[in-house]
């Protein structure tokens, strides 16, 4: 090639990686008011990202309860995101240790050894990986109980499941498949929304007599920082909380979304003297009905964000029994801003999830209905 050719290709202009990470679609709100979480026992608190809040979460099991086991993929050395880094080293290697790279194999290993007595705690590294685990959760965990008419179950397990957007998964390490076991009766199915919430919503699930799922927004692990406190307790797990008050509008969101929302309700008070009321819905299944139709009675107006495709994404479900429930007192209808009906992409991320400029843009749209 010649010299032309190179000054040429030097005046070019290639798309570049952008240097800030595009997981910057959302800033982080901490919970404020840790006093209102009681402890059984102490209530000192102590600043902790997410994946810590996790792993001191699953060393007071651990501690508390002798049948206690931590297992999946890597997760002897603390696994790929370090939530049980040191379990290992304090509590031995025959409670906290690897399996096979086999999602199918871990999950009927939770089941049988719950079934016989143990507390099961299980480590599907992605979410996207759960998929292989399908059939044992939905056609063994789920209907254990019901299956031998209360005789036995599996009661004491919990999946672990890191999921979610995280700036660079691309469509294998990205997805939020949580519409999916929503179907399934006998399955309880959480999302924190930062440290404080997945401490507490994993102890509770861990305490729980039901199979749980808790899926762990990823991109939180870091980004998330609160001052946890450091004793045993518990949130409701079916239970929804109203982080924001207003009477406007309301946005109903879960996981990293939540913090989306939460910015998007900022805007829509500065620059639209809009109040619009933000509910973390925290429980998948079962799913709070009475504090968001006693939300949607009052506002008349309601957005529901996620990041899963919209076709079937669970944001359905609210839109649906919304408009059974809150029909007459509507005054637009249901929205959904929510991913799209396509695998989740790599480059195209950005203009995949719903950022708080397409929330906002949903928001104008429905007070103009």
């Amino acid at each position: 090639m010649n010299k032309s050719f190179w000054s040429l290709l030097k005046t070019i202009r290639l798309p570049t990686t952008p240097s800030v990470p595009v997981r910057t679609h959302f800033t982080y709100h901490p919970d404020k008011s840790p006093k209102e979480v009681t402890c059984t026992t102490n209530n000192a608190t102590e600043k902790m990202n997410m994946f810590q809040a996790i792993n001191n979460a699953m060393d007071l099991a651990l501690k508390q309860d002798p049948k206690a086991l931590l297992f999946g993929e890597d997760v002897g050395f603390g696994g790929v995101f370090r939530c049980s880094v040191n379990l290992r080293d304090k509590y031995g290697k025959d409670r906290v240790f690897n399996t096979p790279l086999c999602e199918q194999g871990i999950a009927g290993f939770a089941i049988g050894v719950a079934t016989v007595g143990a507390t099961a705690i299980a480590e599907i590294q992605f979410a996207d990986y759960i998929f292989p685990a399908f059939d044992q959760i939905v056609n063994e965990a789920a209907k254990y109980r019901y299956r031998s008419g209360g005789i036995y179950n599996c009661g004491s397990l919990t999946f672990r499941v890191p999921c979610g957007a995280v700036g660079h998964g691309a469509l294998y390490h990205s997805q939020s498949p949580e519409a999916y076991f929503a179907h399934t009766p006998g399955l309880k199915v959480v999302v924190p929304r930062g440290p404080i919430k997945a401490k507490g919503l994993l102890l509770a699930c861990i305490a729980d007599p039901n199979p749980c799922i808790v899926f762990e927004p990823k991109t939180l692990y870091r980004a998330a920082v609160e001052e946890v406190p450091t004793g045993n307790y518990v949130s409701e797990l079916s239970k929804a909380e109203v982080l924001r008050k207003g009477k406007d509008l309301t946005i109903i969101a879960w996981g990293t979304q939540v913090h989306v929302v939460l910015e998007v309700a900022d805007i829509a008070k500065k620059e639209l003297q809009l109040d619009c009321e933000v509910i973390d819905l925290v429980s998948i299944l079962p799913w709070d009905q009475e504090t968001v139709y006693n939300s949607v009675k009052k506002t008349g107006r309601v957005i529901v964000a996620h990041e899963a495709p919209l076709t079937q994404g669970f944001g359905a479900e609210l839109a649906a029994s919304i408009q059974e429930k809150c029909f007459l007192h509507l005054e637009a209808p249901v929205k959904r801003v929510t991913g799209w009906d396509t695998p989740f992409p790599h480059v195209f991320e950005p203009f995949y999830l719903p950022d708080k400029y397409r929330c906002l843009a949903a928001v104008k749209e429905l007070v103009n209905y």
